[in-house]
């Protein structure tokens, strides 16, 4: 049995019908907001040190707005709550990790392997593998060849590539329970808890500084209580193959972000893989499924 849906207000109704393409640009750009925010903070602060902050943030955020998020929870609910968050959450400490030692748009495209291995798991359809192998060429494009002298932030990588699979798989069980962000925000406390061993010998530099205890908190409220809380919203609405598929649209938005803040001038080629990844988004088949529970989402009656 489920949990009670919590009741919406005006900005749970607005991602609720919103269009899924447009919420995913809006929580990579919070999420990259939140990375570059890190990365400056990693000259002070171990990696692993902001992202177990980074989890505290969100997760603290996240409860403050989700009224009655203690109650109603079954006992399995709890287990996949506390699975969930602890995925997501060291997939936060792997990533920050491997961003420490690789660049952060090259981090963001190898990552996207895990996606990739989710939506080939999970396409039903030709069309469907057509737009997937658009999306897997145009992140081996962006990924490029390179790190063969950088083995540890490689491995970093691919372990936090292998943890967003199961942030998908099991985020998406999470979401289900319809209880808005509440699922989110208590995962999020369970697995700060259960990474403190990770995080927080490295922490006391923080504790004494105000300012950059703000920063480090900040940084969750940026990437993870907004960036995650909207991808909750869109996992909803749509099916996990085609959520995964749609996380192509990261590594680009990544690139644009990079091009317009940091003056990383995109070459032909990373335009090249821009383009596939986003031909492989448009070619995608959405189910009729879909279509009639949209219907009956934006009729009014």
């Amino acid at each position: 049995m489920q949990a009670a849906p919590t009741p919406q207000g005006p900005i749970s109704r607005w991602l609720s019908t919103a269009q899924p393409e447009a919420l995913f640009v809006l929580s990579a750009v919070a999420q990259y907001v939140g990375a570059a925010l890190a990365v400056v903070l990693f000259d002070e602060v171990e990696p692993q040190t902001v992202a177990w902050f980074r989890i505290i943030g969100a997760a603290a955020a996240l409860l403050l707005v989700s009224r009655g998020w203690w109650r109603g929870w079954t006992r399995r609910q709890l287990v996949g709550v506390a699975v969930f968050g602890l995925a997501t959450s060291l997939m936060n400490i792997f990533f920050y990790l491997a961003i420490n030692r690789i660049d952060l748009g090259k981090g963001v495209t190898i990552e996207f392997i895990g996606p990739i291995a989710v939506a080939a798991a999970t396409t039903r359809s030709g069309r469907n593998a057509l737009a997937l192998a658009f999306a897997i060429a145009g992140v081996a494009v962006l990924g490029g060849v390179e790190l063969a002298d950088n083995a540890v932030g490689l491995v970093y990588i691919l372990i936090a590539s292998a943890l967003w699979a199961a942030y998908i798989v099991v985020g998406s069980r999470v979401a289900q329970v319809d209880r808005g962000v509440a699922g989110l925000g208590l995962g999020l406390a369970i697995g700060s808890i259960l990474t403190a061993p990770i995080g927080a010998p490295w922490s006391g530099p923080v504790w004494v500084a105000p300012s950059l205890l703000a920063m480090c908190l900040l940084v969750g409220v940026f990437s993870n209580a907004i960036g995650y809380g909207i991808d909750q919203f869109t996992m909803r609405r749509i099916p996990i193959r085609r959520f995964s598929l749609l996380l192509a649209l990261l590594p680009v938005t990544a690139s644009l972000i990079g091009w317009i803040a940091l003056d990383q001038r995109p070459t032909t080629i990373d335009l090249l893989g821009i383009a596939l990844v986003l031909v492989g988004v448009t070619v995608q088949e959405r189910d009729q499924i879909e279509r009639v529970e949209a219907t009956v989402r934006t009729d009014p009656a």
